[in-house]
Protein backbone atom coordinates (compact mmCIF):
# COMPACT_ATOMS: atom_id res chain seq x y z
CA UNK A 1 0.00 0.00 0.00
CA UNK A 2 1.54 3.13 -1.09
CA UNK A 3 -0.15 7.04 0.47
CA UNK A 4 1.70 9.51 -1.93
CA UNK A 5 0.88 12.72 -0.27
CA UNK A 6 0.97 15.95 -2.20
CA UNK A 7 1.32 18.56 0.55
CA UNK A 8 -1.17 21.31 0.48
CA UNK A 9 -2.57 19.94 -2.87
CA UNK A 10 -5.85 20.93 -3.17
CA UNK A 11 -6.55 24.81 -3.85
CA UNK A 12 -9.62 27.16 -5.22
CA UNK A 13 -11.60 28.63 -8.47
CA UNK A 14 -11.94 32.17 -7.85
CA UNK A 15 -12.48 35.06 -10.00
CA UNK A 16 -9.21 35.70 -10.79
CA UNK A 17 -7.74 31.86 -10.58
CA UNK A 18 -10.39 30.34 -12.74
CA UNK A 19 -8.43 27.18 -12.76
CA UNK A 20 -6.65 25.18 -9.61
CA UNK A 21 -3.64 24.25 -10.01
CA UNK A 22 -4.49 20.43 -10.64
CA UNK A 23 -6.98 21.88 -13.24
CA UNK A 24 -3.82 24.00 -14.66
CA UNK A 25 -1.20 21.27 -14.78
CA UNK A 26 -0.43 18.89 -17.53
CA UNK A 27 -0.60 15.36 -15.82
CA UNK A 28 -1.28 12.70 -18.31
CA UNK A 29 -0.22 10.20 -16.03
CA UNK A 30 -2.55 11.15 -13.30
CA UNK A 31 -5.35 11.07 -15.91
CA UNK A 32 -4.91 8.04 -16.93
CA UNK A 33 -4.66 6.39 -13.62
CA UNK A 34 -7.87 8.03 -12.79
CA UNK A 35 -9.90 6.59 -15.54
CA UNK A 36 -9.10 3.34 -14.13
CA UNK A 37 -9.79 4.65 -10.33
CA UNK A 38 -11.90 5.78 -7.96
CA UNK A 39 -12.17 9.56 -7.18
CA UNK A 40 -13.68 11.25 -4.14
CA UNK A 41 -12.27 14.14 -1.61
CA UNK A 42 -11.12 13.88 2.38
CA UNK A 43 -12.02 16.39 4.86
CA UNK A 44 -8.66 16.26 7.24
CA UNK A 45 -10.46 17.62 10.66
CA UNK A 46 -14.22 18.37 10.48
CA UNK A 47 -16.22 20.76 7.90
CA UNK A 48 -14.77 24.01 8.60
CA UNK A 49 -11.92 23.56 10.47
CA UNK A 50 -8.66 24.37 9.05
CA UNK A 51 -5.76 21.61 9.91
CA UNK A 52 -2.20 21.74 11.20
CA UNK A 53 0.30 19.93 9.50
CA UNK A 54 0.53 17.94 12.19
CA UNK A 55 -3.48 16.76 12.70
CA UNK A 56 -3.71 16.82 8.84
CA UNK A 57 -1.37 13.65 8.36
CA UNK A 58 -2.41 11.71 11.88
CA UNK A 59 -6.29 11.90 9.92
CA UNK A 60 -4.31 9.91 7.25
CA UNK A 61 -3.05 7.79 8.96
CA UNK A 62 -5.88 6.94 10.25
CA UNK A 63 -5.93 8.51 13.71
CA UNK A 64 -8.79 10.91 14.77
CA UNK A 65 -7.13 14.39 14.96
CA UNK A 66 -9.49 15.59 17.76
CA UNK A 67 -8.46 13.07 20.19
CA UNK A 68 -7.11 13.96 23.42
CA UNK A 69 -4.21 11.01 22.19
CA UNK A 70 -3.47 12.87 18.86
CA UNK A 71 -3.20 16.32 20.27
CA UNK A 72 0.51 15.98 19.76
CA UNK A 73 2.05 19.85 19.48
CA UNK A 74 4.23 20.95 16.32
CA UNK A 75 7.13 21.18 18.42
CA UNK A 76 7.65 17.12 19.45
CA UNK A 77 7.21 16.26 15.81
CA UNK A 78 9.57 18.92 14.74
CA UNK A 79 12.15 17.69 17.26
CA UNK A 80 11.82 13.89 16.21
CA UNK A 81 11.82 14.55 12.52
CA UNK A 82 15.00 16.40 13.26
CA UNK A 83 16.51 13.40 15.31
CA UNK A 84 16.58 15.63 18.50
CA UNK A 85 16.62 12.96 21.25
CA UNK A 86 12.86 13.81 23.43
CA UNK A 87 13.06 12.20 26.98
CA UNK A 88 9.94 12.66 29.02
CA UNK A 89 9.26 15.69 30.89
CA UNK A 90 10.64 17.70 27.97
CA UNK A 91 9.09 20.14 26.24
CA UNK A 92 10.00 21.23 22.81
CA UNK A 93 8.78 24.09 20.48
CA UNK A 94 8.94 25.24 16.96
CA UNK A 95 10.71 28.35 15.95
CA UNK A 96 10.75 30.04 13.07
CA UNK A 97 13.35 32.89 12.15
CA UNK A 98 11.58 36.32 11.39
CA UNK A 99 11.62 39.57 10.37
CA UNK A 100 10.45 42.55 11.93
CA UNK A 101 10.90 46.21 10.85
CA UNK A 102 12.22 49.22 12.99
CA UNK A 103 8.48 49.49 14.83
CA UNK A 104 8.53 45.76 15.96
CA UNK A 105 6.17 44.49 13.26
CA UNK A 106 5.88 41.25 11.39
CA UNK A 107 7.07 41.60 7.42
CA UNK A 108 8.32 38.38 6.75
CA UNK A 109 7.25 34.85 9.12
CA UNK A 110 10.10 33.38 7.50
CA UNK A 111 12.88 35.55 7.20
CA UNK A 112 12.87 35.45 3.39
CA UNK A 113 13.11 31.56 3.38
CA UNK A 114 16.70 31.60 4.24
CA UNK A 115 18.47 28.76 3.98
CA UNK A 116 19.73 26.09 5.88
CA UNK A 117 23.35 26.68 5.83
CA UNK A 118 22.08 30.19 7.50
CA UNK A 119 20.03 28.84 9.54
CA UNK A 120 22.39 26.55 10.66
CA UNK A 121 24.80 29.37 11.64
CA UNK A 122 22.43 31.33 13.59
CA UNK A 123 21.14 28.53 15.38
CA UNK A 124 24.97 28.46 16.13
CA UNK A 125 24.96 31.77 17.23
CA UNK A 126 21.82 31.46 19.51
CA UNK A 127 23.47 28.27 21.16
CA UNK A 128 26.66 30.15 22.28
CA UNK A 129 24.63 33.40 23.56
CA UNK A 130 22.62 30.78 25.80
CA UNK A 131 25.29 28.72 26.62
CA UNK A 132 26.90 32.21 27.88
CA UNK A 133 24.32 33.24 29.98
CA UNK A 134 22.40 30.18 31.04
CA UNK A 135 18.97 30.13 32.53
CA UNK A 136 18.81 28.54 36.27
CA UNK A 137 17.24 25.28 36.62
CA UNK A 138 16.81 24.05 33.27
CA UNK A 139 18.64 23.20 30.09
CA UNK A 140 18.39 24.62 26.56
CA UNK A 141 19.09 23.18 23.20
CA UNK A 142 18.70 24.35 20.13
CA UNK A 143 18.30 22.66 16.54
CA UNK A 144 18.58 23.90 13.06
CA UNK A 145 15.79 22.72 10.76
CA UNK A 146 15.68 22.90 7.35
CA UNK A 147 15.44 26.56 5.68
CA UNK A 148 14.17 29.05 8.85
CA UNK A 149 13.26 26.36 10.79
CA UNK A 150 14.64 25.26 14.76
CA UNK A 151 13.82 23.34 17.39
CA UNK A 152 13.77 24.77 20.89
CA UNK A 153 14.14 22.09 23.62
CA UNK A 154 13.75 22.93 27.30
CA UNK A 155 14.69 20.63 30.12
CA UNK A 156 14.28 20.37 33.96
CA UNK A 157 11.49 19.65 36.16
CA UNK A 158 8.17 20.67 36.30
CA UNK A 159 7.97 22.31 33.04
CA UNK A 160 4.70 22.41 31.05
CA UNK A 161 3.90 22.80 27.73
CA UNK A 162 0.28 24.53 28.25
CA UNK A 163 1.96 27.64 26.41
CA UNK A 164 0.26 29.74 23.82
CA UNK A 165 2.33 30.10 20.74
CA UNK A 166 4.44 33.86 20.15
CA UNK A 167 3.60 33.37 16.51
CA UNK A 168 0.56 35.45 15.56
CA UNK A 169 -0.04 34.33 12.17
CA UNK A 170 -0.09 37.26 10.33
CA UNK A 171 2.24 40.02 9.72
CA UNK A 172 2.06 43.65 10.15
CA UNK A 173 1.78 43.13 14.28
CA UNK A 174 4.38 42.71 16.65
CA UNK A 175 5.05 38.75 17.86
CA UNK A 176 3.01 37.59 21.23
CA UNK A 177 4.64 37.40 24.26
CA UNK A 178 4.49 33.88 25.85
CA UNK A 179 0.95 33.06 28.08
CA UNK A 180 0.08 30.31 30.34
CA UNK A 181 -2.55 28.40 28.23
CA UNK A 182 -3.54 27.06 32.24
CA UNK A 183 -2.11 28.22 35.70
CA UNK A 184 0.20 25.26 36.09
CA UNK A 185 2.43 26.99 32.88
CA UNK A 186 3.24 30.06 34.81
CA UNK A 187 6.49 29.07 35.69
CA UNK A 188 7.79 27.52 32.82
CA UNK A 189 6.42 30.61 30.77
CA UNK A 190 8.65 32.78 32.94
CA UNK A 191 11.69 30.64 32.36
CA UNK A 192 10.73 30.73 28.64
CA UNK A 193 10.64 34.78 28.89
CA UNK A 194 13.99 34.33 29.86
CA UNK A 195 15.17 32.22 27.13
CA UNK A 196 13.73 34.35 24.65
CA UNK A 197 14.79 37.71 25.96
CA UNK A 198 18.82 36.22 25.90
CA UNK A 199 17.93 34.46 22.31
CA UNK A 200 16.79 37.79 20.63
CA UNK A 201 19.07 39.68 21.61
CA UNK A 202 21.39 37.46 19.62
CA UNK A 203 19.84 38.12 16.20
CA UNK A 204 18.75 41.66 16.86
CA UNK A 205 20.79 42.66 14.24
CA UNK A 206 20.45 40.54 11.38
CA UNK A 207 19.44 41.99 7.96
CA UNK A 208 16.31 39.12 7.77
CA UNK A 209 16.69 36.66 10.31
CA UNK A 210 15.65 39.27 13.62
CA UNK A 211 13.39 37.71 15.46
CA UNK A 212 12.03 34.73 17.08
CA UNK A 213 8.52 33.17 16.58
CA UNK A 214 7.67 29.74 18.82
CA UNK A 215 4.58 27.13 18.08
CA UNK A 216 3.42 24.16 19.19
CA UNK A 217 4.85 23.78 22.48
CA UNK A 218 4.35 19.87 23.25
CA UNK A 219 5.69 16.65 25.37
CA UNK A 220 6.08 13.40 23.79
CA UNK A 221 3.22 11.64 22.92
CA UNK A 222 1.76 8.72 23.20
CA UNK A 223 -0.04 7.31 20.11
CA UNK A 224 -0.78 3.93 19.48
CA UNK A 225 1.90 2.52 16.80
CA UNK A 226 0.55 1.74 13.28
CA UNK A 227 2.48 -1.42 12.54
CA UNK A 228 1.17 -3.28 16.08
CA UNK A 229 -2.60 -1.76 15.29
CA UNK A 230 -2.95 -2.99 11.74
CA UNK A 231 -0.05 -5.90 11.78
CA UNK A 232 2.05 -4.46 8.99
CA UNK A 233 5.73 -3.04 8.27
CA UNK A 234 5.11 0.83 7.66
CA UNK A 235 8.41 3.09 6.04
CA UNK A 236 7.96 6.87 6.21
CA UNK A 237 9.58 8.46 2.72
CA UNK A 238 9.89 12.39 3.66
CA UNK A 239 12.42 15.23 3.22
CA UNK A 240 11.00 17.02 5.99
CA UNK A 241 11.37 17.49 9.67
CA UNK A 242 8.07 17.77 10.66
CA UNK A 243 6.83 14.90 8.31
CA UNK A 244 9.34 12.33 9.51
CA UNK A 245 8.18 13.48 13.00
CA UNK A 246 4.56 12.46 12.82
CA UNK A 247 5.38 9.71 10.84
CA UNK A 248 8.09 8.64 13.92
CA UNK A 249 5.52 8.78 16.64
CA UNK A 250 3.28 6.64 15.22
CA UNK A 251 5.10 3.99 15.34
CA UNK A 252 6.98 4.34 11.29
CA UNK A 253 10.38 3.58 10.27
CA UNK A 254 11.98 6.69 9.03
CA UNK A 255 13.47 6.48 6.03
CA UNK A 256 16.58 8.60 4.98
CA UNK A 257 15.71 10.20 1.94
CA UNK A 258 16.07 13.71 -0.31
CA UNK A 259 13.82 16.16 -0.72
CA UNK A 260 13.12 15.91 -4.29
CA UNK A 261 10.22 13.40 -4.97
CA UNK A 262 13.01 11.56 -7.63
CA UNK A 263 15.14 11.10 -4.59
CA UNK A 264 12.31 9.62 -2.29
CA UNK A 265 11.20 7.22 -5.03
CA UNK A 266 13.87 5.97 -5.70
CA UNK A 267 14.76 5.62 -1.76
CA UNK A 268 11.40 4.16 -1.55
CA UNK A 269 11.71 1.40 -4.53
CA UNK A 270 15.24 0.17 -2.76
CA UNK A 271 12.80 -0.38 -0.07
CA UNK A 272 10.09 -2.28 -1.32
CA UNK A 273 10.49 -5.32 -0.22
CA UNK A 274 10.70 -4.22 3.51
CA UNK A 275 7.59 -2.70 3.96
CA UNK A 276 3.73 -2.96 3.64
CA UNK A 277 2.57 0.34 3.87
CA UNK A 278 4.60 3.55 2.22
CA UNK A 279 4.24 7.17 3.23
CA UNK A 280 5.59 9.15 0.58
CA UNK A 281 5.30 13.06 1.28
CA UNK A 282 5.96 15.82 -1.38
CA UNK A 283 6.22 19.06 0.44
CA UNK A 284 6.50 21.95 -2.74
CA UNK A 285 3.17 22.19 -3.16
CA UNK A 286 1.90 23.48 0.29
CA UNK A 287 5.07 25.75 -0.17
CA UNK A 288 3.62 27.24 -3.54
CA UNK A 289 0.49 27.54 -2.24
CA UNK A 290 1.42 29.39 1.13
CA UNK A 291 3.95 32.04 -1.15
CA UNK A 292 0.75 32.42 -3.41
CA UNK A 293 2.59 30.83 -6.64
CA UNK A 294 0.41 28.97 -8.60
CA UNK A 295 3.04 28.79 -11.32
CA UNK A 296 5.59 26.84 -8.65
CA UNK A 297 2.73 24.84 -7.45
CA UNK A 298 1.37 23.73 -11.13
CA UNK A 299 5.37 22.73 -12.08
CA UNK A 300 5.53 20.34 -8.68
CA UNK A 301 2.79 18.89 -9.54
CA UNK A 302 3.96 18.12 -13.13
CA UNK A 303 7.24 17.09 -11.98
CA UNK A 304 5.54 14.44 -9.63
CA UNK A 305 3.29 13.19 -12.39
CA UNK A 306 6.30 12.88 -14.71
CA UNK A 307 7.51 10.17 -12.22
CA UNK A 308 4.48 8.52 -12.19
CA UNK A 309 5.04 5.42 -14.28
CA UNK A 310 8.09 4.88 -11.80
CA UNK A 311 5.99 4.38 -9.09
CA UNK A 312 3.76 2.32 -10.99
CA UNK A 313 6.09 0.05 -11.93
CA UNK A 314 6.62 -1.25 -8.71
CA UNK A 315 2.80 -2.60 -8.97
CA UNK A 316 1.51 -1.30 -5.73
CA UNK A 317 -1.31 -3.38 -4.24
CA UNK A 318 -3.25 -0.62 -3.02
CA UNK A 319 -2.15 3.76 -4.02
CA UNK A 320 -3.88 6.43 -2.74
CA UNK A 321 -2.95 10.25 -3.92
CA UNK A 322 -3.99 13.03 -1.95
CA UNK A 323 -2.62 15.84 0.37
CA UNK A 324 -2.92 16.55 4.11
CA UNK A 325 -5.07 19.66 3.61
CA UNK A 326 -5.66 22.32 1.23
CA UNK A 327 -3.51 24.87 0.38
CA UNK A 328 -5.21 27.12 -1.39
CA UNK A 329 -2.62 29.99 -3.71
CA UNK A 330 -5.19 32.96 -3.38
CA UNK A 331 -5.23 32.53 -0.37
CA UNK A 332 -1.86 31.91 0.43
CA UNK A 333 -2.28 29.70 3.37
CA UNK A 334 -3.97 26.25 5.10
CA UNK A 335 -7.83 25.85 4.46
CA UNK A 336 -10.33 24.13 5.37
CA UNK A 337 -11.67 22.69 2.04
CA UNK A 338 -11.85 18.75 1.16
CA UNK A 339 -8.97 17.11 -0.37
CA UNK A 340 -9.19 15.90 -3.75
CA UNK A 341 -8.51 11.77 -3.57
CA UNK A 342 -7.48 9.09 -6.06
CA UNK A 343 -7.44 5.64 -4.97
CA UNK A 344 -6.52 2.61 -7.43
CA UNK A 345 -6.30 -1.04 -6.81
CA UNK A 346 -7.82 -4.16 -8.32
CA UNK A 347 -10.25 -4.26 -6.07
CA UNK A 348 -11.50 -0.21 -6.36
CA UNK A 349 -14.87 0.74 -8.24
CA UNK A 350 -13.39 2.35 -11.28
CA UNK A 351 -16.08 5.55 -11.39
CA UNK A 352 -16.15 7.72 -15.13
CA UNK A 353 -13.94 10.47 -13.70
CA UNK A 354 -11.42 10.74 -16.86
CA UNK A 355 -9.47 13.71 -15.14
CA UNK A 356 -7.86 14.04 -11.72
CA UNK A 357 -8.88 17.28 -9.91
CA UNK A 358 -11.27 19.30 -7.61
CA UNK A 359 -13.93 19.18 -10.42
CA UNK A 360 -13.64 15.14 -11.07
CA UNK A 361 -13.27 15.01 -7.18
CA UNK A 362 -16.83 15.96 -6.06
CA UNK A 363 -18.32 13.28 -9.21
CA UNK A 364 -16.18 10.70 -7.40
CA UNK A 365 -17.71 7.06 -6.48
CA UNK A 366 -15.89 7.77 -3.20
CA UNK A 367 -17.76 10.60 -2.37
CA UNK A 368 -16.83 13.51 0.39
CA UNK A 369 -15.66 11.38 3.87
CA UNK A 370 -13.55 11.72 6.41
CA UNK A 371 -9.68 11.62 6.14
CA UNK A 372 -9.22 9.67 9.00
CA UNK A 373 -11.48 6.47 7.40
CA UNK A 374 -8.90 6.97 4.91
CA UNK A 375 -6.46 3.68 5.84
CA UNK A 376 -9.49 1.62 6.62
CA UNK A 377 -10.52 2.04 3.23
CA UNK A 378 -6.59 1.21 2.07
CA UNK A 379 -6.79 -1.42 4.43
CA UNK A 380 -10.20 -2.93 2.35
CA UNK A 381 -8.56 -2.29 -0.94
CA UNK A 382 -5.50 -4.18 -0.02
CA UNK A 383 -7.79 -7.34 1.56
CA UNK A 384 -6.45 -6.71 5.26
CA UNK A 385 -9.40 -6.47 6.60
CA UNK A 386 -11.86 -9.18 8.01
CA UNK A 387 -15.76 -9.55 7.66
CA UNK A 388 -16.98 -7.99 10.44
CA UNK A 389 -19.38 -10.06 12.55
CA UNK A 390 -20.69 -14.00 11.35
Amino acid sequence: MVLLVLDGIGDLRTLDQPRTALEAARTPYMDALARRSALGRIVPAGTGITPGSGPGHLSLFGYDPRSPEADIGRGVLEALGSGVEVRPGDVTARGNFATVDGSGKLTDRRAGRIATAECKRLVRVLQGAIEARPIAGIEVQLTAGIGYRFVLLLRGEGLSPRIHDTDPQRLGVSPLEPQPREPEAAATVGKVKQVLAVLQEAVVDEPRANRLLLRGFSVLPNLPRLGEVHQMRCGAFAGYPLYRGVAGACGMEVVPCGKSFADTLAEAERHWDRFDYFFLHVKGTDAAGEDGNLDAKVAVIEEVDAQLPDLLALEPDVLAITGDHSTPAPMKAHSWHPVPLLLNSARCFIDECTLFNETAAIRGHLGTFPAQDLMALMLANAGRLKKFGA
